[in-house]
């Protein structure tokens, strides 16, 4: 049996239905470990090859006791994934990911932690109690329609381009379909980049894929992205492909973010009104991109100290990062800088990617055992609140 497929049929119901007959069906139960966590696992609401009820499973299958869903833009899975918890004896938290201005403070010039623009930056709402769920994604729905005239304009920007080469795009027709928009998820530059990658073989085929990124988009690969590329029996070719132009072709079509963008004070605002938990995402400086879709750049490390000021006077309330992307030394710098600002710390390995494991290894380290921790206080506390 295909089980990702199983979990991913057309409707929560189906996915839900599917999953309780895999539960009923075992005979043996998975280990479940007392380290790993995980709270920030992107869905097919914003972009992943797992739909809410798969990645629950896939994530007890890795021996996970918690997991956390957080979508781009969209907090529509968050039922179908705590009932996916339910059913699969798994702890969850919700939440949402979004990009903010950073207008107005010290901060609004400068690459963040974002790697395409300038001032804007990610957050997320971590710990949303449940009976608000659905008064944040009302919140978010103009922001995402926002989003799909910008995407739009981008889809036109890679016609633009690339219609000599033998690729045209359709919005409605080419990128609409390989999202969940019509049941409230969002649209991101992934599945214009998913689209353009499904034109790109379709007309290329698999083996004359690393040629036409070559010569004719002119993208410097490296020999890792040239191995992986060039093996015809990569099971993530699809994946590994999206990494390259996610990260090297985006600027070439970018247009800035603006009005999908809610300012930092707008967010900070809804999470008070829901309680939820108001979180900065940070990245750090890149070298080797973990996820494969991050640019190598400089970006919040070189002033540290100024951000998390910024971060007190905007009331964020944690700072949540992937122990797995950046190094020791810079990760015990945000951590002291947490603990003498009173922020909370939350992991989350940004799993949206079947190349990506659902395990951090690093949470087996001394340094990041509150990790876990404050995983089970976030669900406590969100239960509490629910």
């Amino acid at each position: 049996m295909d089980v990702l497929r199983f979990l991913n049929a057309t409707t929560a119901g189906e996915r839900l239905s599917n999953l309780q007959t895999l539960i009923d069906a075992e005979t043996e139960k998975p280990p479940v470990s007392d380290v790993f966590v995980n709270n920030h696992i992107h869905t097919t609401y914003s972009f992943s090859p797992y739909s809410p009820t798969a990645a629950v499973w896939f994530a007890r299958m890795a021996t996970l006791p918690a997991a956390g869903i957080i979508d781009h833009d969209s907090i529509a899975g968050a039922r179908e994934f705590i009932r996916a918890g339910e059913i699969a004896g798994v702890a969850t938290t919700v939440g949402i990911e979004c990009r903010v201005s950073m207008r107005g403070t010290p901060l609004e010039d400068r690459y963040i932690n974002n790697t395409d623009q300038k001032g804007i930056a990610y957050m997320v709402l971590h710990g949303v109690p449940h009976g608000e769920i659905e008064r944040v994604q009302a919140h978010f729905a103009p922001y995402r329609a926002h989003r799909n005239d910008r995407n739009r304009r981008m889809v036109r920007n890679i016609n633009a381009l690339l219609e000599d080469a033998g690729i045209r795009l359709d919005f409605e027709r080419d990128v609409l379909p390989l999202s969940q928009y019509a049941d409230g998820g969002s649209v991101t530059e992934r599945h214009l980049i998913c689209a353009l990658c499904r034109a790109i073989v379709d007309m290329c085929g698999r083996a004359g894929t690393v040629r036409f990124l070559e010569d004719t988009l002119s993208l410097p690969l490296s020999d890792k992205q040239r191995a992986q590329l060039g093996d015809a029996d990569n099971p993530y070719f699809d994946y590994d492909l999206l990494g390259v132009l996610k990260s090297a072709f985006v600027s070439r079509i970018y247009v800035p973010a603006t009005d999908e963008c809610m300012h930092a004070r707008e967010l900070a605002a809804l999470a008070k009104e829901t309680g939820a938990l108001l979180c900065y995402a940070y990245l750090g400086d890149v070298t080797d991109s973990v996820t494969g879709d991050k640019r190598s750049g400089k970006f919040e490390d070189g002033y540290l100290d100024e951000l998390f000021e910024t971060l007190r006077a905007l009331e964020v309330d944690a700072v949540t990062y992937m122990p797995s992307r950046n190094t020791l030394a810079q990760l015990r710098r945000v951590q002291a800088l947490c603990d003498a600002g009173g922020f909370l710390q939350i992991s989350g390995e940004d799993v949206n990617s079947p190349r990506q494991s659902f395990v951090c290894e690093q949470l087996r380290l001394p340094e990041f055992r509150r990790l876990t921790d404050a995983t089970w206080a976030l669900i406590e506390r969100e239960r509490s609140m629910s």
